[in-house]
């Protein structure tokens, strides 16, 4: 037989089974991606994560992890939200960043480079309408001149209701006239709608790249008080607190009506502003928990998860979607946490920590994933995840390989979504709010900060046994912390958790007073 006509008849067929391993998903096929992100909400302030010490009634999110799998070790980047929304949108821990320790600030830059792959751009190269609808706070590219940015801050001092200067008005109709770019719409979204950060100015909506309406006041001053409004600053006329987590469900409700008529799947990043400050609860909710107005708000927000879901069950696209519930953080200690402990309700339930820690109440976040036909309902995951996990998640389900220098500390969870028992991720980094990192490995967590009380340079809790962390084993297992020191050395050095080829941080990396480098240490 002619030696050409034999590799024809073998090898074309051939081809042809290879590249049938992983063919295009048909556009009916590719499941709708509806991600809610609550800020602030505590493990512990969802009921079926905590039904012995929680007071507060969750029913919507309850429902929903009824219905798919919940994740009791899922974890955020950070115990505050711009890091962990990095690393979620990303796959990539916020500490590689110019971020790490504390957030991003009032008017901030940027935080996510522009040539930076996100699960939205992710999405678009799959076909995927894309929506931001919620809270930002990753910094934009602000018009505003830095000689004039103080006239954006101030709120003149002393009457009740201070009145913003000519010149402030005039600094403030240039400003926000103009386009605000590195958005949103700039990192892959197709469209935005939301108030960059809720309790601090501008206070107003932001549409795409624009603010809804051009602010001519002070945010008032009563707003500025008990857990409302942060800062002073400039504000639309008439705005009201009470009205933004509303008009997010709203906007949620219209973009899954009109995707499904349009018969394009979509990917939608839900970041809602509750029960984040400011706690504006409205009339409805007022006093529904019998407790304190926190809970309220954690109702609220349930109510809003329940008016998502039922959009998509009406709107038929409830079949093919799969749906992650998390949050940022965990709750705040300061809205009320020893208060509603008195009550009986403990918003970190078991855990140690508060929003900003770097123990297990801080970044250790109710997890829920929903996906019919895919997830058993009621399904219980104890294997370790990550928020930064989501784009390989996605990736995977695409069909798609990610580039090496994108979800450099994402592992994909489908895994457990077919079979729970069987880790895919062997380690993980959450931080404090001042950057204190804790390592996980398997049940062993790492925390790279000294404890004086045991006389140890780090503390070392075995999670399975102690999961309150009360228990410093460092001093008992010094081959232990050795290792586990080298390996987050390894994760900071190669630039990834991940296996592929090793990648930059975009700046040194700070060492903590716990590893024996010290807080001035570099990496590249």
């Amino acid at each position: 037989m002619n030696r050409g006509f034999f590799f024809l008849l073998v090898c074309i067929p051939l081809l042809g089974i290879l590249r049938a391993e992983n063919p295009p998903i048909p556009e009916s096929q590719k499941p709708n991606i509806l991600i809610i992100l609550a800020d602030d909400l505590g493990y512990g302030d969802v009921q079926c994560y905590n039904p012995q010490r929680g007071k507060i009634p969750t029913p919507n999110i309850d429902r929903l992890a009824g219905e798919g799998m919940r994740f009791t070790d899922g974890h955020s980047s950070s115990g505050v939200c711009s890091p962990s929304r990095y690393a979620l949108l990303t796959g990539r821990y916020h500490w590689r960043t110019r971020l790490q320790s504390g957030i991003v600030g009032v008017f901030g830059d940027p935080l996510i480079a522009p040539d930076r792959m996100t699960i939205a751009s992710l999405a678009r190269q799959n076909g995927y309408a894309t929506a931001c609808i919620g809270k930002w706070h990753l910094g934009r590219d602000w018009p505003i001149p830095e000689e004039k940015r103080k006239l954006f801050h101030v709120a003149k001092k002393g009457d009740d209701e201070a009145s913003p200067s000519e010149v402030q008005l005039a600094a403030w109709r240039d400003v926000f006239s103009k386009l605000i770019p590195g958005g949103p719409t700039a990192r892959g979204f197709d469209e935005y709608f939301g108030t960059d950060v809720p309790n601090w100015p501008p206070y107003c909506f932001i549409e795409n790249d624009r603010t809804v309406g051009i602010p001519t006041e002070f945010l008032q001053r009563a707003l500025l008080k008990d857990h409302l409004a942060s800062l002073p600053g400039p504000a639309v006329k008439g705005w009201k607190l009470e009205a933004i987590l509303p008009a997010l469900g709203d906007r949620a409700v219209d973009f899954i009506v009109r995707q499904t008529k349009a018969k394009q799947p979509f990917l939608l990043y839900l970041p809602l502003t509750a029960p984040h400050e400011p706690l504006a609860v409205t009339d409805e909710w007022k006093g529904k928990s019998g407790l304190i107005t926190y809970a309220d708000f954690v109702m609220e927000t349930d109510a809003v998860v329940g008016r998502v879901l039922d959009a998509l069950e009406k709107s038929g696209a409830a079949a093919n979607t799969l749906v992650l519930f998390t949050s940022d953080n965990g709750k705040a200690a300061y809205t009320g946490a020893a208060e509603l402990e008195k009550l009986g309700h403990f918003s970190s339930g078991p855990l140690r920590g508060y929003k900003t820690s770097v123990y297990e109440g801080g970044h250790r976040e109710p997890f829920v994933v929903r996906w019919p036909g895919i997830v058993k309902t009621g399904a219980v995951c104890k294997q370790l995840v990550h928020q930064a996990d989501l784009i390989a998640t996605l990736a995977e389900i695409w069909n798609t390989k990610l580039p090496d220098n994108a979800g450099e500390d994402s592992f994909s969870f489908v895994p457990l979504l077919k079979n729970p028992d069987k880790p895919v991720r062997g380690n993980a980094v959450s931080c404090a709010a001042s950057g204190i990192p804790g390592l996980r490995k398997g049940p062993w967590k790492l925390i790279f900060q000294r404890d004086a009380k045991a006389g140890t340079d780090k503390e070392l809790f075995n999670l399975d046994d102690d999961i309150g962390e009360t228990k410093n084993l460092a001093a008992a297992k010094p081959e232990l912390v050795a290792e586990m020191s080298a390996l987050m050395e390894r994760i900071i050095t190669q630039g990834r958790s991940t296996p592929g080829e090793p990648q930059k941080n975009d700046v040194p990396v700070v060492r903590h007073p716990g590893n024996e480098k010290g807080r001035a240490a570099k990496a590249k």
